[in-house]
């Protein structure tokens, strides 16, 4: 075995996104190097996705493979166990799972879900710091429903330009959406949306759109003008990286992930 896939979750708190850059840390940067020292020769980690810095994950997937394409000499199941004493706290292996020689932990994805985590009070947590958006008001619960119905116009095939951040070079902002909703957990508001991909910021955006609806600055039956409007200056805010969070990406035929 040269090629396997990882589940991992991190705190991307001290990173400046997923994807290596020099002379700053990053999260495939940081599990390059660990991986290379325990298994003594170069080894090449591919993600399944970027991050912006401060982003977390509860499901990234990235490959990992040695560049002289000999074997891993790990068993499959250990690599958490192998790998502890050259991770960091902020990074965790939390499955494993066999990579044919195809496998693209990217370009192989059937969907990614993320989950945006929200603190609407007027108090902060100071335990929640850097891992939760404190928007500073209460959003009341009567508002929820409204926000679902607005969260609704975006399940489907869409052009979502009007949520990609400006600047940004991609030309096809055709995406699929299958589910997007709000909800409270334990006190949180937390927004769930599962799409075939995502643009840059897209979730974010999404996200400070519907906290302004929710506090009134646009109305929440106009999601559907804003997504025909394909401009950025039709949606709402942009909410900060720290609530977001990568939950899950799913592949076909399911994933296997073995622990032990």
């Amino acid at each position: 075995m040269n090629k396997v896939l990882l589940r991992i979750s991190f705190d991307g708190t001290a990173y400046r996104g997923y994807q290596y850059q020099p002379d700053v840390p990053t999260v495939q940067g940081t599990l390059t190097g660990a991986f290379s020292e325990c298994l003594g020769r170069k080894c090449l980690v591919t993600g399944c996705s970027r991050t912006d810095t401060g982003v977390h994950a509860l499901g990234f997937c990235v490959t990992v493979e040695t560049c002289d394409g000999s074997d891993m000499d790990i068993p499959l199941g250990k690599f958490h166990r192998a790998m502890a004493p050259y991770l960091p706290r902020d990074i965790e292996i939390t499955g494993e799972a066999e990579a044919g020689p195809d496998f693209h932990p990217r370009y192989s994805a059937l969907s990614k879900t993320y989950i945006y985590m929200i603190h609407d009070s007027v108090v902060r947590d100071p335990l929640m710091k850097d891992r939760i958006w404190e928007l500073g008001y209460r959003i009341d619960d009567t508002r929820i429903p409204l926000l679902n119905e607005a969260a609704s116009a975006l399940v489907g095939k869409h052009d979502f330009r009007s949520f990609m951040a400006s600047g940004s070079k991609i030309e096809d902002c055709t995406r699929t959406v299958t589910e997007c909703f709000i909800g409270r957990r334990n006190g949180i508001l937390e927004l769930r949306i599962t799409a075939d991909g995502f643009l840059y910021n897209m979730v974010r955006i999404i996200t400070g759109t519907l906290a302004d609806m929710a506090r009134g600055t646009l109305d929440p039956g106009s999601m559907e003008s804003v997504i025909l409007a394909a401009s950025r200056d039709a949606a709402g805010r942009t909410a900060p990286a720290c609530g977001l969070y990568l939950a899950e990406v799913m592949y076909p035929g399911g994933t296997r992930w073995i622990s032990l």
